[in-house]
């Protein structure tokens, strides 16, 4: 039986849980997405759309992009691992900690993964550091902004640095921005244009809390790139159902704000009722915290049993099994979250 070390597994438990370890919209998917969805089940007689034509559309609409930049999949996860299969990189370079996508789908193609350490000290931050890091023979190199699990943005001045710095290298930079709107923070799509080494991930999963739906997108102006990755998988990896509710969701132009507008007041409150447990939390700018409880490699087990998941971060290089990640959600959500923890300390 093959092993699961992601957030979101509500499926393995028989009752109803508050899952704090899936990073998602507070508010949860749009209804006219829901509708959007139910609507398009009729069509699923038909085979869907293979180029996402319409999808593709509404999203360059919506991102300020044009079509052909733009390749539609079963989530950013599935992308990745199409970009690892059509380039095939000898070596590239990830951060630590960081989403472990990235490592397990460079590996599946024999890469040479390296790892640059993000230190606690510095705010798990990324520095000048990384950039000796990236040289000659350097394939591919991924960051996340904001980070997962950190949740720490990644300056968009900083990020042009380390593009131009793979560039001299002859290295291509993919940023997973999924995270991004929920954060508030600059995209790089206005680099996508003169910069063709640029490789952008994003998804609907997030922003309009829609998992189960699976859909993503890849950008990149590197046009014979995005045929290889195109090609890397099958012909309808976008489900009708799923390209539907896509574009439900390109017409819900206020949902990113209002999530936004929740976690900048819940966030912090969040935040501090961690850090008066004894927590050593830190600040981030996604939906989600990450947290240390110092020497507790049980946490997350024992909250298990309020009915209430959290992830353990044991899983990710550079941080150990008494790290968690937890999501910030609404505030009575959030309440009882805090509730839970000080009956199992």
């Amino acid at each position: 039986m093959p092993t699961y070390s992601h957030g979101g597994d509500v499926w393995a438990y028989p009752h109803p849980v508050l899952d704090f370890s899936a990073n998602l919209h507070p508010l949860g998917m749009p209804p006219a997405v829901a509708e959007a969805a139910r609507a398009a089940v009729p069509l699923a007689i038909h085979y869907p759309d293979p180029l996402c034509r319409e999808l593709r559309r509404a999203i360059a609409a919506r991102d300020g992009v044009s079509e052909d930049q733009i390749l539609c999949g079963a989530g950013a996860a599935d992308l990745i691992v199409r970009l690892c299969l059509a380039l095939r990189p000898r070596k590239a370079l990830v951060t630590a900690p960081t989403f472990s996508e990235y490592e397990q789908a460079l590996s599946l193609v024999g890469c040479a993964v390296g790892h640059h350490l993000l230190r606690p000290e510095d705010q798990f931050d990324l520095t000048d550091a990384i950039l000796p890091e990236i040289t000659r023979g350097t394939d591919l190199v991924f960051l996340c902004t904001p980070n997962n699990p950190t949740g720490r943005l990644i300056p968009q001045t900083f990020l042009r640095k380390v593009l131009l710095r793979c560039e001299d290298a002859g290295a291509l930079l993919v940023v997973d921005e999924c995270f991004l709107e929920l954060a508030g923070d600059e995209a790089m799509t206005p680099f996508l244009r003169n910069h063709p080494s640029l490789i952008l991930l994003r998804a609907f999963t997030k922003t309009y809390a829609m998992p189960g739906l699976r859909l993503g997108y890849l950008l990149t102006a590197n046009m014979s790139l995005l045929e290889a990755v195109a090609a890397a998988g099958q012909p309808w990896s976008v489900s009708t159902v799923a390209q539907s509710a896509g574009m439900a969701a390109c017409r819900c132009a206020d949902w990113p704000r209002r999530g936004r507008e929740i976690l900048e007041k819940e966030r912090p409150v969040l935040l501090a009722g961690l850090r008066a447990m004894g927590f050593t939390v830190w600040e981030g700018s996604a939906n989600y915290l990450l947290f240390r409880a110092a020497g507790d490699k049980t946490l997350k087990e024992r909250l298990e049993g309020q009915n209430i998941l959290i992830r353990s971060c044991a899983n990710y290089p550079g941080l150990g099994p008494d790290y968690y990640r937890t999501a910030v959600r609404t505030a009575p959500d959030n309440e009882r979250l805090l509730r839970a923890l000080k009956e199992v300390l």
